[in-house]
């Protein structure tokens, strides 16, 4: 028999010629053996199946993976295996506590492992159409309207068939109210206790609606809207502001904060700053529209903005209110810087703690003496230098700091030509007035006498409501005169903070 003998090639070196290597020699017969044959084709079948691959995988053993394909296998139904657990909790988490739920079902990846018995591998039956825990509902008359025959005929109007009507109704309350497990105790309710559960419901729906809406576009209490936020974020991320400490106080038209200054290019910042930001709201102060409608400076814009960016007037408004009493040097805050609706100032107090209120201030009989004739020197000044009624002088709005009176809150504050100026200047008379002759000022003149002083008038009545009508008759005669000769126009001449523009 011939021999065959089997070369090799072995690939070429790169430092050297091919060579060529003789393999042993072995026969023709051994080569045609048909048991050689057999091994190999035991070799070929001795690749895992896909059952035996996902047993592997189910029962958690360590196979060899020198085979690609079973590796491949393993590998695949491992992907599919996450994928349909996935798919399990993207499905939970769509359908939520909704009574109407939807099925993922046909985009699942079927495979043997889901047939077997484990309780984790099987759908859950909250995922399912079919609820087998859920009650029955209460049969309930059909809609011909009656069920039985002669004596023992039952209509629409019987007391337990209404009833479990009413029950089964409650299925159609909204998801978030809870109605209990009324249909599984054959719960029955009348008419009128059913219709109480439904108008609460819609209360509660209602209410719900309104506080989101208010949450999420109001500045009210010590919290800010999202957009008043950003603002706020936007002034420490340009420098103006190093950072936001927390809330000073809350009022009926703005929250103030408390910050530390940074710098700015054009104009200096206290170390110590307060934002005051306008609330958005317009349910606290509802008759705000009264001090700033009939101002001559904002008539022509007041009437072309909508409720909301009148706050933004608002907060102009005081600025430029407290740049004319700066430049007379009345003790006040000084602005910094005003951005939509907030307006920061200096901070009138010292390491973090602002000054007292004059109303909270424990002042002893000379300072309160002091004190008086500073306020009505101040109220003079707001009216001859300043052109200004404060229009809401009281001891909550006066600061005591440093020894002296500070004046704060002048957003409302108005011209002497407004139609209603003269009785504000009144009102706060009356105030300081009151206050001072309850702090034991002897000095202190009656109100009458301090209106006078102010305004430089000379009106004279023997009891209020006589006062007050010389008042209005005087506000009359102003509000024709001015009519006459047209609206006057105020340009803002008063220097004071630049304003931030920024796009909504």
């Amino acid at each position: 028999m011939d021999q065959i003998s089997i070369t090799a090639e072995v690939p070429k070196s790169p430092w050297g010629a091919t060579t060529t290597k003789v393999v042993c020699p072995c026969s023709f017969t051994d080569v045609m053996s048909e048991q050689l044959a057999k091994q190999l084709d035991d070799e070929s079948q001795s690749f895992p199946d896909f059952s035996s691959v996902s047993a592997a995988l189910d029962a958690g053993e360590e196979r060899e993976t020198d085979s690609d394909l079973m590796l491949a296998q393993m590998l695949q139904m491992q992907f599919d295996k996450e994928f349909d657990t996935q798919l399990r909790t993207e499905e939970r988490k769509f359908n939520g506590d909704s009574k109407l739920s939807i099925s993922f079902e046909n985009y699942r990846m079927v495979h043997p492992y889901e047939a077997s018995g484990s309780s984790e591998d099987e759908v859950d039956w909250q995922d399912s159409c079919d609820d087998p825990y859920k009650a029955d509902k209460p049969t309930i008359t059909p809609k011909r309207g009656f069920t039985g025959k002669g004596k023992n005929i039952t209509t629409k109007h019987d007391e337990v068939v209404c009833g479990r009507k009413n029950t089964a109704r409650m299925d159609n309350f909204a998801p978030e109210i809870n109605v209990g497990d009324g249909l599984g105790m054959d719960l029955k309710l009348s008419n009128q206790v059913y219709n109480s559960l439904k108008q609460h419901c819609y209360s509660e729906q209602r209410r719900s609606a309104r506080l989101h809406e208010k949450k999420e576009h109001s500045t009210a209490e010590q919290a800010v809207d999202p957009r008043t936020r950003l603002l706020m974020y936007k002034m420490v991320n340009a420098g103006i502001l190093e950072n936001i400490n927390g809330c000073i106080s809350t009022g009926k038209e703005s929250v103030v904060f408390h910050a530390n200054g940074g710098s700015m290019e054009n104009n200096a910042v206290p170390d110590e700053c307060v934002l005051k930001v306008f609330k958005t709201t317009l349910n606290e102060f509802k008759n705000r529209d009264k001090y700033i409608k009939d101002d001559y400076r904002f008539i022509d814009r007041f009437s072309k903005l909508n409720p909301r960016t009148i706050i933004r007037l608002w907060a102009e408004k005081e600025m430029h209110n407290l740049a004319r009493m700066k430049k007379a040097g009345i003790p006040c805050p000084e602005v910094v810087v005003l951005k939509k609706h907030i307006l920061v100032m200096s901070f009138i107090g010292k390491d973090h703690v602002p000054a007292p209120k004059l109303k909270e201030a424990m002042l002893g009989s000379e300072d309160m003496k002091r004190a008086y004739y500073q306020v009505v020197h101040m109220m003079q000044q707001l009216y001859q230098e300043c052109n200004l009624v404060h229009a809401d002088l009281s001891e909550y709005n006066m600061l005591w700091h440093e020894c002296k009176v500070w004046l704060i809150d002048v957003s409302q504050s108005i011209e002497p030509n407004h139609p209603h100026s003269h009785e504000f200047l009144f009102r706060d008379c009356r105030n300081v007035a009151t206050f001072f002759q309850k702090g034991g000022v002897s000095e202190a003149m009656n109100m009458y006498e301090l209106f006078n002083v102010v305004s430089g008038l000379q009106l004279s009545g023997d009891s209020e409501a006589e006062f007050l009508a010389q008042i209005e008759a005087l506000e009359k005669m102003n509000e024709d005169h001015v009519q006459r000769r047209g609206k006057k126009m105020y340009n803002f001449s008063d220097g004071g903070p630049p304003l931030l523009h920024d796009d909504d």
